[in-house]
Parts: C-alpha cells; sequence; structure tokens
C-alpha cells in the first residue's frame, strides 16, 4: 500500500491521476529512450526490414517483368449530349460528314488552300466533328505548318515543292557549266561543219525536169475538143472610128466570108463613111469587112470578109435546149481573143429587154440565160453545146452596174437562140434587111397585186390592133395560148409568129376579159 506521504501527494493533484504509472510498473520512462544501431553500407537490414522491401527471392534488378500490375479502372462510359445539344451543334439528318458545305452549295469547291480553316486535314480534325468523342491527345501539328517548322514548302495538298533555294550551290554549279559545255560543243561544230561542209553548185547544166510519161485523154466532146474544133470559126470584130472604136466578137456561119455578129458591135461603123471593121482570125491575120445587114429589132447583123478557105462553125437546134445542159462561151472577152469559159443553161425563153447594152436599139429577146462567164467583147460570139454545135449568139450580161456597161459577169449572161439567129441571118444575106411581125401597139408592164399583164398606153394607126379593136388601156394578159405578165413578154409572143398569121389575143376591159382576133402586119 502506498505510504501516507504518497496519498497526500494524489491528493493534492487530482487531475494528474490519469497519468500515473500503472500500479506496479517500475519508473522506466524516467531513462532516455535507446537509440537503434545505424545501418552501414553493406550490412544485411534486420530481417523486419528484409522481409518488408526486400527484393523476391532470384530478381537482382529494381523490379521483376512480370511483377504483378494493379488492376486498372475501366474507363467510365461517356454520358450522351443533352438533346438540345444535339439539334443545335449535331450533323443534319442523314449526313456522316463533317462541316462541308452541302451538294449544290456556291461555297463548294472556293475554299481556299491558304486560309487557316481548311487545313490539309481540316476533315479528320475531331474539334470539327460535334458527335466526335472527347479524348486526350497529342497537340494538333498541321501538315504545311510541320513542313514550314522543318523548312520544307509543300502545296495545298501537302506534297513538297522544290524550292530554288532548296538546290544544293554545289549541284546547281555542276548544272551550270554542264550546260556550257553543250553550248559550246554544238556551236563548235556548228561553226566547223559550216565552214568545212562544200556548197552545192548553183547552176546543172546537165539537169531534167521529171515528164509526164502517160498521155492525157481528151475525149470526144470534152471542152477541150469542142474548143480545138470552134476556136478557128470564131473571130475578133475590131471596129475603129477615128479616135475611138470597139471590140466584140462573130461567128463564121458560110465558106463564102459571111460572119454573124450583133448589131450594137458594128452599129457605129453603119453611118460613117470613116469607120473600118476588122476580123482578127485565132492564127493572128486579119481582113477587113463590110456590112451585108443590121437588123436592130434582134440586135443581130452580118459582116463579110474577102477571104478564102475558112472554118465554118455548125448550126445547132435551141429548140432542144433543156435546163442544165452543159455549154462553152467562145470569143474575146475584155479584147482577149480566143477565150473559152463553160457553164450550163440556167434558163430557157427569158424575155430580155437589151436597152443600156451599148446597142441602138430597143431590142427584145428571147434569150438563153447561161452561167458561162460572159463579159464585154464576148458579144456576137458562139454559145456552143456538148455536141459542139452552135446553140446561141452571146449578147448580154446581168449585173450590178449594167447601166454603165462597165461591170463583169456575176454569172447571169444571155445568148440569141441560134433558131432566131439563123432566119435573121438568112433574110439579111438573101436581102440585107430583115422583117418581123408587130401587133401595132405600145405598152408597159403592169399588175393589179392578183395578176400581171401589158396595158395598152397607145395603138398605132392602121395596125393589126386597131383592126381588131383593141383600145388604149386594154391590159392584155395572153396571146393564143402564151401568159403574157409584162411587155416584154407581149413583144416576145408577137415576134414569135410571122407577118400575116393570126392570133388570139386576151385582154381585160373595164374589169371584164374577152378574146379579139388580130391578123399580124410586118414591120
Amino acid at each position: 500500500m502506498p505510504d501516507d506521504g504518497q496519498r497526500d501527494a494524489d491528493a493534492q493533484r487530482p487531475d494528474e491521476a490519469h497519468f500515473q504509472r500503472p500500479h506496479g510498473v517500475p519508473a522506466a520512462f524516467d531513462r532516455p529512450p535507446a537509440r537503434p544501431a545505424p545501418l552501414l553500407r553493406g550490412s544485411e537490414p534486420p530481417p523486419a526490414l528484409a522481409q518488408a522491401f526486400a527484393r523476391p527471392e532470384g530478381v537482382r534488378e529494381s523490379f521483376a517483368a512480370d511483377r504483378p500490375l494493379p488492376p486498372q479502372p475501366a474507363a467510365a462510359p461517356q454520358a450522351p449530349p443533352a438533346d438540345l445539344l444535339v439539334r443545335v451543334f449535331g450533323r443534319p439528318h442523314g449526313s456522316s460528314g463533317g462541316f462541308a458545305a452541302p451538294a449544290g452549295s456556291r461555297l463548294r469547291g472556293g475554299r481556299d488552300a491558304e486560309s487557316p480553316w481548311w487545313r490539309p486535314d481540316a476533315e479528320r480534325d475531331p474539334w470539327r466533328d460535334a458527335a466526335s468523342r472527347s479524348a486526350l491527345g497529342p497537340p494538333a501539328v498541321f501538315l504545311d505548318q510541320a513542313a514550314e517548322d522543318e523548312g520544307v514548302s509543300t502545296d495545298a495538298a501537302g506534297r513538297r515543292r522544290i524550292r530554288l533555294r532548296d538546290v544544293p550551290i554545289r549541284l546547281a554549279l555542276l548544272l551550270l557549266i554542264g550546260a556550257l559545255l553543250v553550248g559550246l560543243v554544238g556551236g563548235g561544230t556548228g561553226f566547223v561543219l559550216g565552214r568545212t561542209a562544200a556548197e552545192s553548185p548553183l547552176l546543172k547544166p546537165d539537169g531534167e525536169l521529171s515528164t509526164v510519161s502517160e498521155a492525157i485523154n481528151r475525149p470526144p466532146g470534152s471542152i477541150s475538143d469542142i474548143a480545138e474544133r470552134l476556136l478557128p470559126a470564131v473571130v475578133s470584130i475590131e471596129v475603129r472610128l477615128g479616135d475611138s472604136g470597139g471590140t466584140g466578137s462573130g461567128v463564121v456561119i458560110d465558106d463564102d466570108g459571111y460572119i454573124l455578129t450583133n448589131n450594137h458591135v458594128v452599129s457605129q461603123a453603119a453611118d460613117s463613111d470613116d469607120a473600118t471593121v476588122r476580123a482578127i482570125f485565132t492564127d493572128g491575120t486579119a481582113s477587113e469587112a463590110r456590112i451585108v445587114g443590121r437588123d436592130p429589132l434582134s440586135d443581130l447583123a452580118v459582116i463579110k470578109v474577102e477571104r478564102p478557105g475558112l472554118v465554118v462553125a455548125s448550126l445547132g437546134d435551141s429548140s432542144s435546149l433543156v435546163v442544165g445542159d452543159a455549154v462553152v462561151a467562145i470569143g474575146s472577152p475584155l479584147g482577149l481573143a480566143s477565150t473559152v469559159t463553160s457553164g450550163i443553161v440556167s434558163a430557157l425563153n427569158r424575155p430580155v429587154r437589151l436597152a443600156g447594152q451599148g446597142s441602138d436599139t430597143n431590142a427584145v429577146i428571147n434569150a438563153i440565160q447561161t452561167d458561162a462567164a460572159i463579159n464585154p467583147g464576148n458579144s456576137g460570139g458562139a454559145l456552143v453545146d456538148g455536141s459542139g454545135a452552135v446553140v446561141g449568139i452571146n449578147t448580154a450580161i446581168a449585173s450590178l452596174g449594167s447601166a454603165g456597161g462597165g461591170s463583169g459577169s456575176i454569172g447571169l449572161g444571155f445568148a440569141i437562140p441560134i433558131d432566131t439567129a439563123r432566119d435573121i441571118a438568112d433574110q439579111l444575106i438573101s436581102s440585107g434587111t430583115a422583117t418581123h411581125a408587130t401587133l401595132g401597139v405600145n405598152a408597159r408592164s403592169v399588175t393589179d397585186g392578183a395578176r400581171d399583164g401589158a396595158l395598152v398606153v397607145a395603138v398605132e394607126d392602121n395596125s393589126a390592133a386597131a383592126a381588131a379593136g383593141i383600145r388604149d388601156g386594154d391590159v392584155i394578159i395572153g396571146i393564143d395560148d402564151i401568159d403574157i405578165g409584162s411587155s416584154e413578154e407581149l413583144v416576145v409572143a408577137v415576134d414569135a409568129n410571122r407577118p400575116g398569121d393570126t392570133v388570139t389575143v386576151v385582154l381585160v376591159r373595164g374589169g371584164d376579159s374577152r378574146e379579139v382576133q388580130a391578123t399580124l402586119r410586118a414591120r
């Protein structure tokens, strides 16, 4: 038991009762604690530490390769975005792409390769895809930016571009020296070859050019065959009157020296004693000619030369011609003797008034129209068919400037049918004059919008028209079975008959049509 003194002390400090040593425990805490023995390098650790921190049995490295690893926590599933965010930031319904412009947008194809918003890897950028999962990755590195960081230039597709500064200086010098060497070698070779090569002689005394060994075929009826046979029968006619004159063409129609031509070719020499007319043949010889007779109404004339052995042209049948037949024109256009042109018959029975063509008449002819080139100087020449027979006498041309008489052919030429020319030539050779049938009216072309005709302006006294009762103001619309649509057609229809023939004249008077019989007279 404690002594009385100890009990008194405990009584004096009641708050220290909890800190008193247990009963029977010596005062061991009064001594300082014992220090653990220090561990020396190379000494063995205490067994307790070795068991807790030592390597496993047989392991000398820091950690074993097959050491057990702590379990990795599974990635927590990501919650889907809110419906509001999906509607606002998600792709359109049915779209699987990123933020590319929709098909048909004017922005599609207009991306700028240099724009920072459209890098080559823009479509693979997860930050541009609202539906992509968030993940931690390396910083974004653009292809061209990385290439620039490395000093390499790339294009919009990421392909490397070679720049001049990328070429090494040594390689550039080698290429330059190689180019200079190639140029020097090429230039030197050309100079040496140019100085040493022998020039070909300028002259070649024994040289021969190639010739055609095969014969050229000119069958009968060809243009060359027709020209060979007809050229000697076509002459150039030259008219001189003081200091003036003119040229034309003519066709030999009789071996006694008779030549058929146009009246307007020789008309200026008809009334002058000082005028001369010459016929120039294909061989270049010339003979003086005399005027046998002229017919101003048909624009035909006949002249005669005293020269034996002339080549005479064959006269054909103009009534057998059809549109499209091939024809050849022979004459002396523009003073160029023995000129041959070819074409076809463009039209038949074409009434043509010859006023303004250089004639001293107001003749109207029922012409053959052709596209064979006919020019001033062709007048009086021959229009020949495929058989080589003369079917017309070239007389007039139509041109944009025909009123002045100085324009050339535009593909519209006119010839007097040989049937008419033969009849007039026979009369001129036999009597020096020719007669024509006449109705005895002066007329002009009119139309009422529905029908054309020839308006009678004046009726000659004692004429066939006066005897038939035709009056001024009547409109003639037909002669026999021929329709009349103009004053030229009326002249041609009447001239197709002979004096003394009776024709039926269809006319309109006061709105009514009627027929009268008229017996044509001569003039």
